[in-house]
């Protein structure tokens, strides 16, 4: 049996890989229109999760346009990338078509209110410990402080996307990656326990550098994206 955490990284690991492909190829879809969106809408409540998988596409354009306003932060980018997506995939699970509203409304607070709880999580820690000074270096040399060890808190997500296909799919494709692929990204995605660590968190864990963790994910999630683009499913 596949774990609920399993199902939701299905979808997070798809979505962040197409929106890394995009933004390095500075290509997005265009949105759906008002009646495309209501005709995917009715296809996921009648359980077509392929209507799914086509409104986090054509929406991803709005989470990379909404994590640029937090350049500033001084967050790392693949996370806000991320944790916005959470945010998108909520908006799909829980968007009430009576409300009459477009999605993209209701998907923008969604994405934001998603980082801005990552963002107060990771300014609350900092503000209780309060210590920047160096602790120690890494095993490149690279300065180490408390807060780096502390790390972010882990993001509480609401609910899963089901769909068994993309979830068997994801077991099998994941075991291909090699070892260190694989579990940079059971880490940073919380498989199977639902803790998901940052990246600062796993390069301390394997004594690399954040930006070399980075690298592996990217590569990690390039290849499962590939294997996991849109099939039909066989039973």
């Amino acid at each position: 049996m596949v774990s609920f955490f399993a199902v939701l990284a299905t979808s997070i690991i798809k979505g962040v890989a197409l929106l890394v492909s995009y933004i390095t190829n500075n290509t997005f879809p265009l949105p759906l229109s008002e009646k495309e969106e209501q005709q995917h809408l009715e296809r996921l409540k009648n359980g077509e999760e392929k209507a799914r998988n086509v409104l986090i596409e054509r929406n991803l354009r709005l989470v990379a346009h909404i994590v640029k306003k937090f350049d500033n932060t001084g967050e790392d980018v693949d996370d806000l990338i991320s944790i916005g997506t959470i945010g998108l995939i909520k908006a799909i699970n829980t968007f009430d078509q009576s409300k009459k509203i477009r999605l993209a409304t209701y998907a923008a607070r969604c994405i934001e209110n998603e980082i801005l709880m990552h963002l107060r999580s990771t300014r609350r820690t900092r503000s209780e410990v309060s210590l920047y000074d160096p602790i120690g270096v890494d095993k490149e040399g690279n300065e180490i402080t408390l807060i780096d060890v502390l790390g972010t808190a882990p993001d509480v997500v609401a609910e899963a996307v089901e769909n068994q296909c993309e979830q068997e799919r994801l077991t099998k494709e994941i075991h291909r990656l090699s070892g260190r692929e694989r579990w940079v990204l059971e880490m940073r995605f919380g498989m199977p326990d639902g803790s998901r660590r940052t990246q600062r968190d796993i390069a301390r864990m394997l004594g690399i550098s954040r930006s070399y963790v980075s690298r592996i994910e990217k590569r990690a999630i390039s290849k499962l994206g590939k294997s996991l683009a849109p099939k039909d499913c066989q039973y």
